[in-house]
């Protein structure tokens, strides 16, 4: 198991702290603050994903609980209607995100807003929020856009994403996390089939969400 490189800087105050209980012989406190530290590197747990199928498939970019699949129009991340599955990640859930597709990163724009809670349905409007678009370059699909947005929470008080713009990812590469709880959107060309619904659970790197109608889904591995 790996760790995001974000959590340092929040667990090892804990860890010097449990050091300098234990050495002064508060045994209880130094426990108490150990825990502590090591409930946050958890949350910072990177898991190694992988998923064997077909290149079109948009895995999930989030750990999380899928809330609503809807349609909607969204001229940030391009023209047309777009199909967004929306994911609801707890502090209990895998906070690193990754890619969905392959492709070309054209836009990655921080957008400052509110910090209400990730569940309402306005967070994605007035939440502070990272979004990326990737434009993929197979010859079938090139030109689509899919669209990763990284919306913060009412505990996350920040979104950090690591692509920039015209950098070529490859599906499943390590796009970002957003600390203690929030939400990410997913939004791919009306065109494209769903393949999960709401109340499903889904894995960054690992859960096939959506497909072109010509591509098949196929298993991650356990």
């Amino acid at each position: 198991m790996s760790f995001a490189k974000e959590a340092w800087p929040f667990v090892l105050p804990f860890a010097a702290l449990a050091a300098a209980l234990f050495i002064f012989r508060h045994p209880g406190w130094a426990w108490a603050a150990a825990i502590a530290g090591l409930g946050l590197l958890l949350f910072f747990r990177d898991p190694r994903r992988r998923f064997h199928g077909d290149a079109g498939v948009v895995l999930a970019a989030a750990d999380g609980l899928v809330t609503a699949v809807d349609e909607l129009v969204d001229p940030a991340v391009g023209p047309g209607r777009y199909r967004r599955v929306v994911t609801f990640l707890s502090v209990f859930d895998v906070h690193v995100q990754r890619t969905p597709v392959e492709g070309r990163v054209i836009t990655s724009e921080l957008t400052r807003g509110r910090k209400v809670a990730a569940f309402r349905h306005d967070a994605g409007e007035v939440n502070e929020q990272h979004l990326t678009v990737f434009e993929r370059a197979a010859d079938e699909r090139r030109g689509e856009r899919v669209g990763v947005r990284q919306i913060a929470g009412l505990v996350a008080r920040r979104v950090v994403c690591y692509l920039e713009p015209g950098r070529e990812v490859a599906r499943g590469e390590h796009l970002g996390l957003i600390k203690l709880g929030s939400r990410v959107d997913v939004l791919v060309p009306a065109c494209y089939e769903i393949l999960v619904k709401k109340g499903d659970r889904v894995k960054t790197g690992a859960t096939p969400i959506a497909r072109p109608a010509t591509a098949p889904a196929a298993a991650a591995d356990p």
